[in-house]
């Protein structure tokens, strides 16, 4: 029980014992007021729980030797200044109430001034936490701006990027019906057959005759690899096409699917339309390509040799053009199959490296314009 616990409620006045008692004369006490203060006796009385409360608090200092004499010593003390105050005359006790009155109102003071203390610092504490909070979750926004647009950025940039060549991306099956084109049944003559669309590497062409000897094919199935998706997406184009060479021929990509880069270039509108039977030559000029050959002979233009870049554009019959874009070369090719035109005088390579500085150019002027906003702000 501490100092001012005894002030307010003296525990011999609790127990109901005089200075000088004994502690068994404590313990009694105590057994007669606990069973009367018990909250269990006194269900209805709020103050029954606090009440026997305070008498334990007392119990336990009375018997405790040193906190007993402190407080006989504190009990005495008061006694003598209130027989001391009883011999003041009027004026006397006038100025000791006014003293005891001041230091009242002082120790209220203090309280109250730790008190607001303590309120301030609670609400300061709670305005940094709130600014912490705050501040983080701008922070988190700012982040997610920036991944947003950086997203975006790298969104944009392998829109712009080609996909990679895939391995059969240049390469076509060929469907043929030997009854139509009984003399397609060597590399040679598929070659010889393709070889206006492009540059094909006869080497690596791949021929099955169904079904095996001794009875006679009816069919041969080929896979044919082109140097260049262009020549392979220009045989596409013709399959079936009598103008072309390839009449009752079908001819489709190795995969059962079109390539992505074509799918790319579709996309970025780089793929021209129908045209007519003519060939866009190295240099822009367009040559007629000859009359309708017979189905078993390849058909042969002006331009065979130089027709990397596809077929051009508007007219009514023939295969889909190739627009001017760079060809994209799986392997090496040999000295003599080098295309000899160049893109619209810029080749693929610098063409991209262009857009890729056109958007660098542009991200840093972004990021000088939001620095600029962020240090004036």
């Amino acid at each position: 029980m501490s100092s001012s616990d005894a002030d307010d409620a003296n525990p011999y006045d609790l127990l109901g014992v005089t200075l000088e008692a004994t502690e068994q004369e404590i313990r009694t006490a105590y057994r007669q007021r606990s069973l009367k203060v018990h909250p269990d006796r006194n269900r209805g009385n709020p103050d029954a729980a606090r009440k026997f409360h305070e008498l334990n608090q007392a119990y336990e200092l009375l018997l405790d030797p040193l906190r007993r004499m402190a407080l006989d010593a504190k009990v005495r003390l008061k006694e003598a200044r209130k027989a001391r105050y009883a011999t003041y005359d009027a004026k006397r006790k006038n100025l000791v109430e006014e003293l005891e009155e001041r230091e009242r109102a002082f120790k209220k003071a203090r309280v109250e001034k730790q008190e607001e203390e303590r309120a301030r610092f609670f609400e300061n504490e709670r305005i940094m936490e709130e600014g912490r909070r705050l501040r983080e979750e701008r922070e988190k926004a700012l982040r997610k701006r920036e991944e947003e647009r950086e997203a975006a950025e790298r969104a944009k940039a392998s829109e712009d990027e080609p996909p990679a060549l895939g391995d059969l991306d240049t390469t076509v099956r060929l469907k043929i019906s030997l009854s139509s084109h009984p003399t397609l049944t060597t590399a040679s003559s598929l070659a010889a057959l393709l070889s206006p669309f492009g540059t094909i590497d006869e080497s690596v062409i791949m021929l099955s005759l169904k079904p095996a000897p001794p009875k006679k094919p009816k069919r041969v199935t080929a896979l044919v690899p082109f140097r260049q998706v262009s020549g392979a997406f220009a045989a596409v184009c013709a399959s079936g096409r009598v103008e072309g060479g390839l009449g009752d021929i079908e001819v489709t990509w190795a995969e059962g699917k079109e390539p992505e880069l074509i799918g790319w270039l579709k996309k970025m509108g780089q793929l021209g339309g129908d045209t007519t039977g003519s060939v866009r030559t190295s240099s822009g000029e367009e040559a007629k390509s000859s009359s309708p050959t017979p189905n078993n002979t390849a058909p042969t233009t002006s331009t065979s040799a130089s027709n990397t870049a596809g077929i051009s554009s508007p007219s009514s019959t023939s295969f889909l053009s190739f627009p001017s874009f760079p060809d994209f070369d799986p392997m090496p090719p040999s000295s003599s199959s080098i295309p000899s035109a160049t893109v619209a005088g810029l080749d693929y390579e610098s063409l991209t490296l262009m857009r890729l500085r056109q958007a660098e150019r542009e991200r840093l002027e972004r990021e000088i314009e939001e620095r600029e906003a962020t240090e004036g702000a």
